[in-house]
């Protein structure tokens, strides 16, 4: 299993993935989940996956290899659009489950796999998409300004509190790095290191990027002051009326 996150903010996009990929307890290792298309000045394209690891790459080297779309062969370099991208890897989704998802169904494995596809291409609007495994794909708003795939639920409380679509890109690092310290906290199968990139809006090219291990100070910092501060605040709630202490 693994975790990414996805915001989607007036200044520009916060992409947060883990690394971990497991088949079983006694087969765990370690793949980046944040692919990066980057043509300074013209276009920046990531796609972050989820799922099962033969599926998320056979999709991935569709897309950069070349796949049709209509009557064309694209690639996520040359793509016209956001929402065309979008479209071209869930094209590529439902290619690769008519290829191997018979054989996959006949070993009883489940076609599973996710994926979010954030960026801009120069003339058109920053967008991110999350595409399922069927192809299709849904789109973040400024009202829904954040998208998760894989192991989820733990790091979703923070940010339904808290990200808004004019969160700054420096506060939505933070809670990227929250979501994630609670997902790594409470499921074994999520796990460091870590790959974090920060896209500014406008500017076609990666703004930040950087892998977060086990030694980062500064993540350890955020999980220790994050732990503290919530045990400081239910110890600062009003215990209920109607039971002695």
């Amino acid at each position: 299993m693994t975790y990414c996150v996805g915001l989607f903010l007036k200044d520009g996009l916060v992409l947060l993935s883990d690394t971990r990929t497991n088949a079983g307890l006694d087969h765990i290792s370690s793949f980046s989940k944040m692919h990066v298309v980057e043509q300074p000045g013209e276009r920046m394209l990531a796609l972050l996956t989820a799922g099962n690891l033969a599926i998320t790459q056979a999709v991935w080297n569709r897309v950069q290899e070349g796949f049709p779309l209509g009557e064309e062969v694209h690639t996520l370099r040359d793509v016209p659009s956001m929402f065309r991208a979008a479209q071209l890897v869930g094209a590529a989704v439902r290619d690769v489950f008519e290829t191997d998802g018979p054989a996959m169904k006949a070993q009883g494995v489940a076609f599973e796999a996710s994926f979010l596809l954030g960026g801009q291409i120069a003339g058109g609007p920053m967008r991110l998409f999350l595409i399922y495994a069927a192809g299709n794909f849904i789109e973040a708003t400024a009202d829904t300004p954040f998208l998760q795939v894989g192991e989820h639920k733990y790091g979703k409380p923070i940010l339904d509190r808290v990200v808004k679509n004019d969160t700054s890109l420096a506060d939505g690092v933070k809670l990227v790095l929250i979501s994630m310290d609670s997902t790594l906290r409470s499921n074994l199968s999520v796990g460091l290191p870590i790959d974090l990139m920060v896209y500014r809006e406008g500017e076609q090219k990666v703004s930040l990027s950087r892998r977060i291990t086990e030694e980062d100070s500064y993540f350890r910092q955020v999980s220790q002051r994050w732990s503290d501060s919530l045990r400081e605040a239910y110890r600062a709630l009003p215990s209920p009326g109607w039971i002695a202490d």
